[in-house]
Protein backbone atom coordinates (compact mmCIF):
# COMPACT_ATOMS: atom_id res chain seq x y z
CA UNK A 1 0.00 0.00 0.00
CA UNK A 2 1.70 3.15 -1.26
CA UNK A 3 3.08 6.47 -0.23
CA UNK A 4 4.23 9.21 -2.54
CA UNK A 5 4.73 12.26 -0.24
CA UNK A 6 3.97 15.85 0.10
CA UNK A 7 5.85 17.52 -2.75
CA UNK A 8 7.97 20.12 -1.04
CA UNK A 9 5.84 21.42 1.81
CA UNK A 10 9.20 22.52 3.01
CA UNK A 11 10.97 22.93 -0.30
CA UNK A 12 14.60 21.97 -0.73
CA UNK A 13 15.61 25.49 0.32
CA UNK A 14 13.60 25.15 3.53
CA UNK A 15 10.94 27.67 2.47
CA UNK A 16 7.22 27.08 2.25
CA UNK A 17 6.08 26.16 -1.25
CA UNK A 18 3.45 28.44 -2.83
CA UNK A 19 1.36 26.41 -5.27
CA UNK A 20 -0.06 28.20 -8.28
CA UNK A 21 -2.90 25.86 -9.19
CA UNK A 22 -4.20 24.79 -5.77
CA UNK A 23 -5.24 26.91 -2.86
CA UNK A 24 -2.70 26.93 -0.09
CA UNK A 25 -5.24 25.86 2.51
CA UNK A 26 -6.54 22.84 0.61
CA UNK A 27 -3.02 21.75 -0.27
CA UNK A 28 -1.89 21.96 3.34
CA UNK A 29 -4.96 19.98 4.45
CA UNK A 30 -4.37 17.23 1.86
CA UNK A 31 -0.70 17.16 2.73
CA UNK A 32 -1.56 16.67 6.38
CA UNK A 33 -3.92 13.81 5.47
CA UNK A 34 -1.24 12.19 3.33
CA UNK A 35 1.38 12.56 6.04
CA UNK A 36 -0.69 10.86 8.74
CA UNK A 37 -2.03 8.21 6.38
CA UNK A 38 1.54 7.49 5.34
CA UNK A 39 2.76 7.18 8.91
CA UNK A 40 -0.18 4.92 9.75
CA UNK A 41 0.52 2.67 6.78
CA UNK A 42 4.32 2.76 6.65
CA UNK A 43 5.19 -0.29 8.76
CA UNK A 44 2.37 -2.40 7.36
CA UNK A 45 3.22 -1.48 3.78
CA UNK A 46 6.91 -2.13 4.31
CA UNK A 47 6.17 -5.63 5.55
CA UNK A 48 3.47 -6.29 2.95
CA UNK A 49 5.73 -5.04 0.17
CA UNK A 50 8.70 -7.22 1.09
CA UNK A 51 6.61 -10.32 1.74
CA UNK A 52 4.64 -9.71 -1.45
CA UNK A 53 7.85 -9.61 -3.46
CA UNK A 54 8.75 -13.04 -2.07
CA UNK A 55 5.40 -14.81 -2.14
CA UNK A 56 4.96 -14.05 -5.82
CA UNK A 57 7.08 -17.20 -6.02
CA UNK A 58 5.54 -19.02 -3.06
CA UNK A 59 4.98 -22.38 -4.75
CA UNK A 60 8.43 -22.54 -6.30
CA UNK A 61 10.19 -21.46 -3.11
CA UNK A 62 8.11 -23.81 -0.95
CA UNK A 63 8.96 -26.76 -3.18
CA UNK A 64 12.65 -25.81 -3.18
CA UNK A 65 12.76 -25.57 0.62
CA UNK A 66 10.66 -28.70 1.24
CA UNK A 67 11.23 -31.32 -1.47
CA UNK A 68 10.13 -34.07 0.92
CA UNK A 69 6.64 -32.56 0.98
CA UNK A 70 6.28 -32.07 -2.76
CA UNK A 71 8.55 -34.46 -4.65
CA UNK A 72 7.60 -38.10 -5.08
CA UNK A 73 10.28 -40.57 -3.95
CA UNK A 74 8.77 -43.93 -4.94
CA UNK A 75 8.50 -45.80 -8.22
CA UNK A 76 5.39 -47.40 -9.58
CA UNK A 77 1.84 -46.68 -10.63
CA UNK A 78 0.06 -44.04 -8.50
CA UNK A 79 -3.03 -45.11 -6.56
CA UNK A 80 -6.29 -43.20 -7.08
CA UNK A 81 -6.35 -40.05 -4.91
CA UNK A 82 -9.84 -41.08 -3.73
CA UNK A 83 -8.52 -44.39 -2.38
CA UNK A 84 -5.62 -42.71 -0.61
CA UNK A 85 -7.93 -40.07 0.87
CA UNK A 86 -10.38 -42.69 2.12
CA UNK A 87 -7.54 -44.71 3.65
CA UNK A 88 -6.16 -41.68 5.46
CA UNK A 89 -9.53 -40.71 6.94
CA UNK A 90 -10.16 -44.34 7.97
CA UNK A 91 -6.79 -44.42 9.75
CA UNK A 92 -7.59 -41.29 11.75
CA UNK A 93 -11.31 -40.70 12.48
CA UNK A 94 -10.53 -37.23 13.86
CA UNK A 95 -9.44 -36.03 10.43
CA UNK A 96 -11.52 -34.55 7.59
CA UNK A 97 -9.91 -33.87 4.21
CA UNK A 98 -10.70 -30.38 2.92
CA UNK A 99 -8.50 -30.31 -0.21
CA UNK A 100 -7.77 -33.20 -2.56
CA UNK A 101 -5.68 -32.86 -5.75
CA UNK A 102 -6.96 -35.06 -8.57
CA UNK A 103 -4.58 -34.31 -11.42
CA UNK A 104 -0.94 -34.80 -10.40
CA UNK A 105 2.27 -34.55 -12.38
CA UNK A 106 4.41 -37.68 -12.46
CA UNK A 107 6.92 -36.45 -9.85
CA UNK A 108 4.46 -34.98 -7.33
CA UNK A 109 3.34 -36.11 -3.90
CA UNK A 110 -0.34 -35.90 -3.03
CA UNK A 111 -0.70 -32.72 -0.96
CA UNK A 112 -3.88 -32.74 1.15
CA UNK A 113 -5.59 -30.06 3.22
CA UNK A 114 -7.16 -31.37 6.43
CA UNK A 115 -9.10 -30.16 9.44
CA UNK A 116 -10.60 -31.70 12.57
CA UNK A 117 -13.95 -33.49 12.37
CA UNK A 118 -16.74 -32.73 14.80
CA UNK A 119 -16.19 -34.39 18.16
CA UNK A 120 -19.64 -35.79 19.12
CA UNK A 121 -18.82 -35.63 22.84
CA UNK A 122 -18.00 -31.90 22.85
CA UNK A 123 -19.83 -30.60 19.79
CA UNK A 124 -16.58 -28.93 18.74
CA UNK A 125 -13.94 -29.85 16.18
CA UNK A 126 -11.02 -32.06 17.13
CA UNK A 127 -7.87 -29.98 17.52
CA UNK A 128 -5.23 -31.22 15.06
CA UNK A 129 -1.55 -30.19 15.19
CA UNK A 130 -1.43 -29.88 11.38
CA UNK A 131 -3.65 -28.82 8.48
CA UNK A 132 -1.61 -30.14 5.55
CA UNK A 133 -0.38 -33.67 4.86
CA UNK A 134 1.81 -34.95 2.03
CA UNK A 135 1.23 -38.55 0.90
CA UNK A 136 3.30 -40.69 -1.42
CA UNK A 137 0.91 -41.26 -4.36
CA UNK A 138 2.07 -44.88 -4.85
CA UNK A 139 2.00 -46.37 -1.36
CA UNK A 140 0.11 -43.76 0.66
CA UNK A 141 3.02 -43.21 3.06
CA UNK A 142 2.89 -39.92 4.95
CA UNK A 143 5.86 -37.88 3.75
CA UNK A 144 5.25 -34.94 6.07
CA UNK A 145 2.71 -32.72 7.78
CA UNK A 146 2.59 -29.10 8.83
CA UNK A 147 0.34 -26.36 10.16
CA UNK A 148 0.09 -23.95 7.23
CA UNK A 149 0.39 -20.36 8.46
CA UNK A 150 1.98 -21.25 11.80
CA UNK A 151 4.25 -18.61 13.32
CA UNK A 152 7.49 -20.39 12.62
CA UNK A 153 10.65 -19.79 10.62
CA UNK A 154 11.40 -23.47 10.08
CA UNK A 155 11.93 -24.67 6.50
CA UNK A 156 8.51 -26.28 6.38
CA UNK A 157 6.70 -23.21 7.68
CA UNK A 158 8.76 -20.32 6.32
CA UNK A 159 6.85 -19.57 3.10
CA UNK A 160 3.38 -20.12 4.63
CA UNK A 161 4.48 -17.88 7.52
CA UNK A 162 5.40 -15.09 5.08
CA UNK A 163 2.19 -15.59 3.09
CA UNK A 164 -0.05 -15.22 6.13
CA UNK A 165 2.08 -12.33 7.41
CA UNK A 166 1.42 -10.56 4.11
CA UNK A 167 -2.36 -10.45 4.42
CA UNK A 168 -2.99 -10.63 8.19
CA UNK A 169 0.23 -9.73 10.04
CA UNK A 170 -0.51 -12.88 12.10
CA UNK A 171 -2.85 -10.84 14.30
CA UNK A 172 -4.96 -13.42 16.18
CA UNK A 173 -8.71 -13.75 15.72
CA UNK A 174 -11.01 -12.33 18.40
CA UNK A 175 -14.69 -11.51 18.89
CA UNK A 176 -15.58 -13.92 16.11
CA UNK A 177 -13.55 -11.85 13.60
CA UNK A 178 -10.36 -12.48 11.68
CA UNK A 179 -8.91 -9.27 13.05
CA UNK A 180 -5.70 -9.33 11.02
CA UNK A 181 -7.55 -9.77 7.74
CA UNK A 182 -10.07 -7.06 8.62
CA UNK A 183 -7.32 -4.66 9.72
CA UNK A 184 -5.32 -5.13 6.53
CA UNK A 185 -8.48 -4.65 4.51
CA UNK A 186 -9.20 -1.36 6.28
CA UNK A 187 -5.61 -0.25 5.72
CA UNK A 188 -6.01 -1.09 2.04
CA UNK A 189 -9.00 1.28 1.92
CA UNK A 190 -6.88 4.02 3.52
CA UNK A 191 -4.11 3.25 1.02
CA UNK A 192 -6.50 3.53 -1.92
CA UNK A 193 -7.78 6.93 -0.79
CA UNK A 194 -4.23 8.07 -0.06
CA UNK A 195 -3.17 7.15 -3.61
CA UNK A 196 -5.50 9.85 -4.96
CA UNK A 197 -4.43 12.38 -2.34
CA UNK A 198 -0.76 11.71 -3.07
CA UNK A 199 -1.25 12.11 -6.82
CA UNK A 200 -3.01 15.45 -6.31
CA UNK A 201 -0.34 16.95 -4.09
CA UNK A 202 2.46 15.57 -6.27
CA UNK A 203 1.69 18.30 -8.82
CA UNK A 204 1.90 21.63 -6.94
CA UNK A 205 2.76 23.56 -10.10
CA UNK A 206 1.00 22.48 -13.26
CA UNK A 207 3.40 24.67 -15.20
CA UNK A 208 6.31 22.64 -13.87
CA UNK A 209 4.77 19.17 -14.05
CA UNK A 210 7.97 17.63 -15.38
CA UNK A 211 9.59 18.04 -11.97
CA UNK A 212 7.11 15.52 -10.53
CA UNK A 213 8.49 12.87 -12.88
CA UNK A 214 12.18 13.71 -12.45
CA UNK A 215 14.92 12.11 -10.32
CA UNK A 216 17.90 14.15 -9.21
CA UNK A 217 20.32 11.23 -9.33
CA UNK A 218 23.44 13.39 -9.31
CA UNK A 219 22.49 15.39 -6.22
CA UNK A 220 21.80 12.41 -3.97
CA UNK A 221 20.95 12.77 -0.30
CA UNK A 222 17.65 14.31 0.71
CA UNK A 223 16.74 15.53 -2.79
CA UNK A 224 17.10 12.07 -4.28
CA UNK A 225 15.22 10.50 -1.38
CA UNK A 226 12.42 13.03 -1.98
CA UNK A 227 12.33 12.28 -5.71
CA UNK A 228 12.35 8.54 -5.15
CA UNK A 229 9.26 8.97 -3.01
CA UNK A 230 7.31 11.55 -5.03
CA UNK A 231 8.41 10.79 -8.59
CA UNK A 232 8.61 7.06 -7.94
CA UNK A 233 5.04 7.13 -6.70
CA UNK A 234 3.92 9.14 -9.74
CA UNK A 235 5.55 6.80 -12.26
CA UNK A 236 4.07 3.72 -10.59
CA UNK A 237 0.78 5.29 -9.52
CA UNK A 238 -1.59 3.21 -11.65
CA UNK A 239 0.06 -0.09 -10.70
CA UNK A 240 0.12 0.84 -7.01
CA UNK A 241 -3.56 1.74 -7.14
CA UNK A 242 -4.30 -1.70 -8.60
CA UNK A 243 -2.45 -3.33 -5.71
CA UNK A 244 -4.39 -1.22 -3.21
CA UNK A 245 -7.83 -1.91 -4.70
CA UNK A 246 -7.19 -5.62 -5.14
CA UNK A 247 -5.95 -5.78 -1.55
CA UNK A 248 -9.40 -4.61 -0.46
CA UNK A 249 -10.92 -7.40 -2.54
CA UNK A 250 -8.59 -10.01 -1.07
CA UNK A 251 -9.44 -9.15 2.53
CA UNK A 252 -12.93 -7.65 2.41
CA UNK A 253 -14.56 -9.19 -0.64
CA UNK A 254 -17.89 -10.10 0.93
CA UNK A 255 -18.00 -7.15 3.32
CA UNK A 256 -16.97 -4.30 0.98
CA UNK A 257 -16.00 -5.13 -2.58
CA UNK A 258 -18.87 -7.37 -3.65
CA UNK A 259 -21.61 -5.04 -2.30
CA UNK A 260 -19.86 -2.06 -3.89
CA UNK A 261 -19.51 -3.73 -7.30
CA UNK A 262 -23.14 -4.86 -7.16
CA UNK A 263 -24.20 -1.19 -7.20
CA UNK A 264 -22.77 -0.84 -10.71
CA UNK A 265 -23.27 -4.34 -12.15
CA UNK A 266 -25.52 -7.33 -11.63
CA UNK A 267 -23.54 -10.15 -10.01
CA UNK A 268 -24.02 -13.88 -10.33
CA UNK A 269 -25.13 -15.25 -6.94
CA UNK A 270 -22.19 -16.44 -4.87
CA UNK A 271 -22.99 -19.65 -2.94
CA UNK A 272 -20.73 -18.53 -0.11
CA UNK A 273 -22.34 -15.09 0.12
CA UNK A 274 -25.77 -16.70 0.37
CA UNK A 275 -24.88 -18.75 3.46
CA UNK A 276 -24.02 -17.88 7.02
CA UNK A 277 -20.89 -19.82 7.98
CA UNK A 278 -20.67 -22.00 11.05
CA UNK A 279 -18.01 -21.13 13.61
CA UNK A 280 -14.62 -22.53 12.66
CA UNK A 281 -14.74 -25.06 15.50
CA UNK A 282 -18.22 -26.32 14.53
CA UNK A 283 -17.67 -27.92 11.12
CA UNK A 284 -20.55 -29.20 8.99
CA UNK A 285 -19.95 -32.88 8.26
CA UNK A 286 -20.49 -33.79 4.58
CA UNK A 287 -23.31 -36.24 3.81
CA UNK A 288 -22.26 -36.70 0.16
CA UNK A 289 -19.03 -38.49 -0.68
CA UNK A 290 -16.24 -37.02 -2.75
CA UNK A 291 -16.76 -39.66 -5.43
CA UNK A 292 -20.42 -38.71 -5.79
CA UNK A 293 -19.58 -35.04 -6.13
CA UNK A 294 -16.94 -35.75 -8.77
CA UNK A 295 -19.41 -37.83 -10.75
CA UNK A 296 -21.87 -34.92 -10.72
CA UNK A 297 -19.12 -32.49 -11.70
CA UNK A 298 -17.91 -34.69 -14.57
CA UNK A 299 -21.43 -34.89 -15.98
CA UNK A 300 -21.81 -31.11 -15.76
CA UNK A 301 -18.43 -30.55 -17.42
CA UNK A 302 -19.37 -32.89 -20.26
CA UNK A 303 -22.53 -30.86 -20.89
CA UNK A 304 -20.35 -27.76 -21.19
CA UNK A 305 -17.76 -29.53 -23.39
CA UNK A 306 -14.90 -28.73 -21.05
CA UNK A 307 -11.81 -30.60 -22.27
CA UNK A 308 -9.80 -30.47 -19.02
CA UNK A 309 -10.24 -33.18 -16.35
CA UNK A 310 -11.14 -32.50 -12.70
CA UNK A 311 -7.93 -31.10 -11.25
CA UNK A 312 -8.84 -30.86 -7.58
CA UNK A 313 -11.66 -30.49 -5.11
CA UNK A 314 -12.27 -28.87 -1.75
CA UNK A 315 -14.82 -29.23 1.00
CA UNK A 316 -15.45 -26.10 3.07
CA UNK A 317 -16.78 -27.34 6.44
CA UNK A 318 -17.84 -23.90 7.67
CA UNK A 319 -20.25 -23.57 4.74
CA UNK A 320 -20.94 -27.21 3.86
CA UNK A 321 -19.93 -26.63 0.23
CA UNK A 322 -17.89 -28.71 -2.21
CA UNK A 323 -15.91 -27.10 -5.02
CA UNK A 324 -14.42 -28.86 -8.04
CA UNK A 325 -11.90 -27.24 -10.38
CA UNK A 326 -10.88 -28.38 -13.85
CA UNK A 327 -7.38 -28.15 -15.30
CA UNK A 328 -4.58 -30.19 -16.84
CA UNK A 329 -1.80 -31.63 -14.62
CA UNK A 330 0.59 -28.89 -13.49
CA UNK A 331 -1.91 -26.07 -14.13
CA UNK A 332 -3.35 -25.95 -10.61
CA UNK A 333 -1.83 -22.55 -9.86
CA UNK A 334 -3.40 -20.94 -12.95
CA UNK A 335 -0.26 -19.10 -14.01
CA UNK A 336 -1.97 -17.02 -16.71
CA UNK A 337 -5.30 -15.28 -17.20
CA UNK A 338 -8.25 -15.32 -14.82
CA UNK A 339 -7.75 -18.79 -13.35
CA UNK A 340 -9.43 -22.17 -13.72
CA UNK A 341 -13.19 -22.90 -13.80
CA UNK A 342 -15.04 -24.11 -10.70
CA UNK A 343 -18.33 -25.87 -9.99
CA UNK A 344 -19.96 -25.80 -6.53
CA UNK A 345 -22.20 -28.37 -4.82
CA UNK A 346 -24.08 -28.71 -1.54
CA UNK A 347 -22.28 -31.04 0.85
CA UNK A 348 -25.52 -32.40 2.28
CA UNK A 349 -27.66 -32.96 -0.79
CA UNK A 350 -25.29 -32.76 -3.74
CA UNK A 351 -27.41 -29.97 -5.22
CA UNK A 352 -25.70 -27.79 -7.80
CA UNK A 353 -24.98 -24.37 -6.26
CA UNK A 354 -23.20 -22.41 -8.95
CA UNK A 355 -20.07 -21.90 -10.96
CA UNK A 356 -17.10 -19.67 -11.50
CA UNK A 357 -16.02 -19.61 -15.13
CA UNK A 358 -13.13 -17.26 -16.00
CA UNK A 359 -14.23 -14.51 -18.38
CA UNK A 360 -17.90 -15.46 -18.12
CA UNK A 361 -20.69 -13.47 -16.51
CA UNK A 362 -21.42 -9.78 -16.07
CA UNK A 363 -18.82 -7.01 -16.08
CA UNK A 364 -18.94 -7.08 -12.28
CA UNK A 365 -18.37 -10.86 -12.22
CA UNK A 366 -15.30 -10.52 -14.44
CA UNK A 367 -14.01 -7.61 -12.37
CA UNK A 368 -14.16 -9.74 -9.22
CA UNK A 369 -12.59 -12.72 -11.02
CA UNK A 370 -9.65 -10.50 -11.95
CA UNK A 371 -8.81 -9.36 -8.42
CA UNK A 372 -6.45 -12.15 -7.33
CA UNK A 373 -4.84 -12.56 -10.78
CA UNK A 374 -4.16 -8.81 -10.81
CA UNK A 375 -2.88 -8.69 -7.23
CA UNK A 376 -0.55 -11.65 -7.77
CA UNK A 377 0.46 -10.69 -11.32
CA UNK A 378 -0.64 -14.09 -12.59
CA UNK A 379 -3.03 -12.47 -15.03
CA UNK A 380 0.07 -11.76 -17.20
CA UNK A 381 1.88 -15.00 -16.44
CA UNK A 382 5.62 -14.92 -15.65
CA UNK A 383 6.13 -11.24 -16.63
CA UNK A 384 3.26 -10.26 -14.33
CA UNK A 385 4.74 -12.12 -11.38
CA UNK A 386 8.13 -10.46 -11.96
CA UNK A 387 6.39 -7.08 -12.11
CA UNK A 388 4.53 -7.71 -8.83
CA UNK A 389 7.78 -8.69 -7.12
CA UNK A 390 9.38 -5.43 -8.27
CA UNK A 391 6.29 -3.50 -7.15
CA UNK A 392 6.56 -5.11 -3.73
CA UNK A 393 10.10 -3.79 -3.41
CA UNK A 394 8.91 -0.39 -4.64
CA UNK A 395 6.15 -0.28 -2.00
CA UNK A 396 8.72 -1.03 0.72
CA UNK A 397 11.03 1.68 -0.69
CA UNK A 398 8.24 4.28 -0.84
CA UNK A 399 7.37 3.50 2.78
CA UNK A 400 10.95 4.02 3.94
CA UNK A 401 11.54 7.18 1.90
CA UNK A 402 8.26 8.64 3.15
CA UNK A 403 9.27 8.16 6.78
CA UNK A 404 12.70 9.68 6.06
CA UNK A 405 11.07 12.77 4.52
CA UNK A 406 8.72 13.13 7.50
CA UNK A 407 11.59 12.81 9.98
CA UNK A 408 13.80 15.22 8.02
CA UNK A 409 11.06 17.87 7.93
CA UNK A 410 10.32 17.31 11.58
CA UNK A 411 13.96 18.03 12.38
CA UNK A 412 13.90 21.09 10.11
CA UNK A 413 10.83 22.51 11.85
CA UNK A 414 12.35 21.88 15.28
CA UNK A 415 15.54 23.63 14.19
CA UNK A 416 13.58 26.64 12.90
CA UNK A 417 11.70 26.91 16.20
CA UNK A 418 14.93 26.68 18.21
CA UNK A 419 16.51 29.41 16.06
CA UNK A 420 13.64 31.74 16.94
CA UNK A 421 13.90 31.14 20.67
Amino acid sequence: MTKHIEPDILADNGQLDKPLSQSRTSRQFLTLLHRWAGLLLAVFLFIAGLTGAIISWDHELDEWLNPHLFKRQSEGEPVSPFILADQLEASDPKLLITWLPLSLESDENLGLGVTGRLDPTTGKAFDLPFNQIALDPVNGEIRGARMWGDISLSRENFIPFLYKLHYSMHIPDAFGLELGIVLMGILAIVWTIDCFIALWISFPHLQAWRKSFAFRWQQGGYKLNFDLHRSGGVWLWGLLLILAVTAISMNLKQEIMRPLVSVFSTLTPDPFALRTPNPHDEPIEPAITRQEIIQLARMEAQKRNWPAPPGGMFYEPEYGIYGVTFHEPGQDHANFGLGNPWLYYDGQTGAYLGERIPGDGSAGDIFLQAQFPLHSGRILGLPGRILVSLLGLAVATLSVTGVIIWQRKRWARAKMINNHL
